[in-house]
């Protein structure tokens, strides 16, 4: 709806090919600030597409990989390239251009895609969540390979159906005019306001509840481990030890391990959450008041506000791979092993001696667990 429609039965889904922020009396953010978040928005896009293409690549050419956890990672990393390639080369465009150069109907095509990459990559950030919650609060490892595959694919076919109205023309989508790409706009009409509300809570809120939940779980189980552990091994008096009391004290360093292992992999998966939650919790909120304020959508500093909210919410993209990188040993040496010898600085090092200096863990991981 324009801003300067005075009627609530004014409907215009899409503004005229062309059109500019100041023709709805929206103030441009200055030249600098457009043309860095551009510069930024590209090198983010390099980045995301070639980290997540190396976590894509990891998992599909080692079979020994292809643990369910894994392959939850993979199929957040492919989402993450998809909304690199479909959305964020056209913003980063408009921002330098300030004009919308590719058409209505794709402007309304790519915010949908928008969403349903979103959607996906939210959806297994959930299931990785409540995974983690079943393995280590409730001992429960359900999660094979096999299954892995089935509730992916619901995922997909889920977030395929809560964005594709969005498509179809629920909820106003402006060509973008106040935006540096196609928004969710004002409205006063019951339907489109009752989508976006479902919109916003399937994308942010319901999964931060769940996950939050979940992870506060996770931490009361692992301090309330660390505490048994460390009064068992209080207890115990090593020159008084039996042959029992030895495969006691054996049993508890293999439980030391698993549990120092089992926290590496959730410091891991928290700070996904984390990045999650501070790219995401802004643009649910400006969404929400695009839609429901409309002194918020027809302000002078809206465009500022969409270009900063939604380069924000497009470095949730970049994030993951270098949180990867900096977490997973395994990740980086996969990283350096895809790199031509021309970029590797060090030799390397082979397998036989590498062996020698760096012995097999004492924790083995099964199938169904990962080094994350």
């Amino acid at each position: 709806m324009s801003c300067n429609s005075t009627s609530i039965e004014t409907f215009e889904y899409l503004l005229p090919h062309g059109s500019n922020a100041s023709d709805l009396g929206a103030t441009m953010p200055p030249t600098p600030l457009r043309v860095c978040l551009a510069v930024i928005m590209m090198l983010m896009i390099v980045v995301g597409l070639l980290g997540n293409a190396v976590v894509c690549i990891i998992v599909y050419q080692r079979p020994a990989m292809r643990s369910a956890i894994n392959l939850l990672l993979a199929t957040l990393a492919f989402s993450d390239i998809m909304l690199s390639l479909c959305c964020m080369p056209f913003t980063a465009i408009t921002l330098i251009t300030v004009h919308w150069h590719f058409g209505d109907y794709f402007c309304r095509l790519s915010a949908t895609l928008y969403w349903f990459f979103v959607l996906e990559g939210v959806a297994i950030l959930l299931i990785i969540s409540v995974d983690r919650f079943l393995i280590i609060v409730q001992r429960q490892d359900k999660l094979n390979p096999r299954r892995a595959k089935v509730i992916i694919a619901v995922s997909w076919a889920l977030s395929f159906c809560v964005s594709a109205p969005s498509l179809t023309g629920w909820t106003i989508m402006e060509v973008p005019a106040r935006a540096p790409q196609c928004v969710l706009g004002y409205t006063e009409f019951p339907a489109g306001r009752a989508y976006v509300v479902m919109l916003v809570v399937a994308v942010f809120f319901v999964p931060f509840g769940v996950m939050l939940c979940s992870y506060l779980c996770i931490l009361h189980t692992f301090r309330k481990n660390a505490t048994r552990v460390h009064n068992q091994s209080d207890s115990l008096d090593l020159r008084q030890l039996t042959r029992a009391g030895l495969r006691r004290l054996q049993r508890q360093q293999q439980v030391s391990l698993d549990l120092s292992f089992k926290t590496k992999a959730f410091t891991t998966i928290l700070i996904l959450f984390v990045g999650f939650s501070l790219c995401w919790l802004p643009h649910s909120v400006y969404s929400l008041l695009s839609v429901f304020s409309r002194r918020f959508y027809c302000s002078p500093s809206f465009y500022t506000t969409s270009s900063c909210i939604l380069w924000l919410s497009y470095v949730k993209s970049v994030f993951n791979p270098v949180v990867y990188c900096w977490r997973i040993k395994k990740f980086r040496e996969a990283c350096i092993e895809l790199l031509p010898q021309t970029f590797q600085i060090l030799p390397r090092v082979p397998e036989r001696i590498r062996r020698r200096i760096q012995p097999s863990t004492v924790y083995a991981c099964n199938e169904n667990q990962s080094a994350v």
